[in-house]
């Protein structure tokens, strides 16, 4: 992906040398960076930043990450990425209940990081980046379009917000559950296999026959697979 331009980044973690090591990477990548070591201070570089990302550590002294996401969240449209040192279920479920967009734990890779920013980035701020341009796809939301392989697919609604949905979480695993909440809405009421129909309109329409596309993982859900 072209590196962004014009997205800012809050770095929240009481340790200097991840602080300085993550604002070096991003920087490089063409984001605009802040960074705090403590709740109070992001919070307060928050209002005067105004970023659209905010990468927040879950344990610092004072207040929390967990705290900090909640003021974030009421303060306007920010996404939320916490960092744990700890894989814990119930840390997640906390963090995702007040609004956390996603979780990652420590230790992790700069490379997963840059990915999922750059997943919050075209699911929540899409008319920053315009057209966006993924393997063989170009996902243009204003005219409603997404080219395969140089040709428009004729898609309806619904088949466009699924594909689209997924083109842009390529790489991670979307359960049907995740897949109807954020397609279909939470309010939806129905047969959860829903899913599995449109998931094969959509293969076919791509020609993935054999599957290299949107991957079936037997429990988990789907995958798409641009690589």
């Amino acid at each position: 992906m072209q590196k962004v331009k014009g997205i800012k980044i809050l770095l929240v973690d009481d340790e200097p040398s991840i602080l300085e090591f993550l604002e070096m990477g991003l920087v490089n990548e063409g984001f605009e960076v802040q960074t705090a070591q403590d709740g109070m201070t992001a919070v307060t570089l928050a209002k005067q930043f105004e970023p659209h990302i905010a990468v927040l550590d879950v344990m610092m002294p004072g207040m929390d990450g967990f705290e900090v996401c909640r003021m974030l969240k009421k303060g306007g449209n920010i996404a939320v990425i916490m960092l744990t040192a700890k894989d814990d279920v119930d840390d997640r479920i906390k963090g995702l209940n007040l609004g956390a967009d996603d979780y990652m734990s420590k230790p992790f890779s700069f490379e997963e990081l840059l990915a999922r920013i750059q997943a919050r980035i075209r699911n929540q701020f899409p008319n920053l980046m315009g057209e966006v341009a993924i393997g063989s796809f170009r996902v243009d939301d204003r005219r409603r379009e997404i080219v395969y392989l140089d040709q428009v697919l004729e898609l309806s609604p619904t088949e466009y917000e699924l594909l689209k949905f997924m083109i842009l979480n390529q790489g991670l695993v979307l359960s049907k559950t995740m897949i109807l909440d954020k397609v279909w809405g939470y309010d939806f009421v129905g047969d959860e296999n829903i899913v599995e129909v449109y998931i094969r309109s959509l293969r076919d329409k791509l020609n993935d026959k054999e599957h290299h596309l949107i991957r079936t993982l037997r429990g988990a859900g789907y995958r798409m697979d641009l690589s």
